[in-house]
């Protein structure tokens, strides 16, 4: 009963860190994503007409 308890903390222990990774992931691209749409969005688009 001890391995099976150790074993599953081990699992455990293991999916915590990889949510807390896919979590650092989505939050760097979403930052990245912001700060790119921030510059595009300041550039101007210039019409055919003169």
């Amino acid at each position: 009963m001890a391995a099976f308890i150790a074993s599953f903390f081990e699992y455990l222990k293991t999916m915590i860190i990889l949510a807390i990774l896919a979590f650092a992931g989505m939050m760097t691209g979403k930052k990245l994503r912001e700060n790119k749409d921030a510059k595009s969005s300041t550039v101007r688009i210039q019409s055919g007409r003169k």
